[in-house]
């Protein structure tokens, strides 16, 4: 495997593997504080299903980069600051109210649903199984974020508002999902990335519908906000990795 490749491949992995994770560490800050008992297990699970699948890909990432020796999943995780991390920016956006919550959920997972079913056709057998495994998680959270949104949309005013106020905050930063860089583009055509672009007509196509339901507004086309991928984030990351890298930072090479 030529040394383009192995970075690309290793790169692309990391995009993944990093927006799950920050995913799953925002639902985790919703344990304690979930409006019913029910929705704090929901949450929960949602948050392990993305962290689990995060896990997988950066073991397998650092197997791709042949770096076994050097460091380990968990030292991508802990042992990066904020511009090393590649995840969206959509995903590090802070909880806000329990709207904003399943907004950004519902817009990553229907995302994510046709990203993962075009990953399990990837030419790299382990990204495929992976791909299997967490599409039908996907599609759970897409299910359960889809349905809160449609209580709330229709139903009081309050909670119509509150969610309608999400989406249009929100909004700016789906357009980043669909950019194919040179990352993206590199990694389609060997196989074992996805054509964005194919992805975004069944994503808007999901959103359109979830709204349409709700009796919410479809936001107008505007300005979209991107650099994630490349290491260029919000204030939000760096206060989100100061509470999840504290231990290891304090104790370095620690094991729990």
């Amino acid at each position: 495997m030529g040394e383009l490749q192995k970075n690309t491949r290793f790169e692309h992995l990391l995009r993944l593997a990093d927006t799950n994770l920050i995913l799953g560490h925002r639902m985790s800050e919703w344990i304690g504080k979930s409006p019913i008992l029910e929705e704090e297990l929901a949450l929960t699970n949602i948050g392990l299903d993305l962290i689990g699948q995060a896990r997988a890909l950066y073991e397998h990432a650092v197997a791709v980069s042949g770096e076994e020796d050097k460091r380990d999943a968990d030292d991508l995780v802990f042992l990066r600051d904020a511009p090393e991390y590649k995840n969206l920016l959509l995903v590090e956006r802070e909880n806000g109210d329990f709207a904003h919550t399943m907004v950004r959920q519902m817009f990553y997972s229907a995302f994510a649903v046709p990203v993962w079913e075009a990953l399990t056709r990837s030419v790299d057998s382990e990204v495929a199984g992976i791909a299997g495994r967490a599409e039908k998680e996907s599609l759970y959270h897409l299910r359960h974020a889809s349905e809160w949104i449609l209580r709330m949309g229709d139903g009081t005013e309050e909670s119509h508002q509150r969610v309608q106020d999400a989406v249009d905050a929100l909004w700016m930063y789906t357009g980043e999902m669909f950019d194919m860089d040179e990352v993206e583009t590199a990694a389609f055509e060997a196989g074992h990335g996805v054509d964005l672009t194919a992805v975004r007509s069944e994503w808007e196509k999901t959103v359109r519908e979830v709204l349409t339901a709700a009796t919410l507004d479809y936001p107008d086309d505007c300005w979209m906000l991107k650099g994630g991928r490349t290491g260029k984030h919000t204030e939000h990351l760096g206060h989100l990795l100061s509470d999840m890298q504290f231990l290891q930072r304090a104790y370095p090479g620690q094991k729990w």
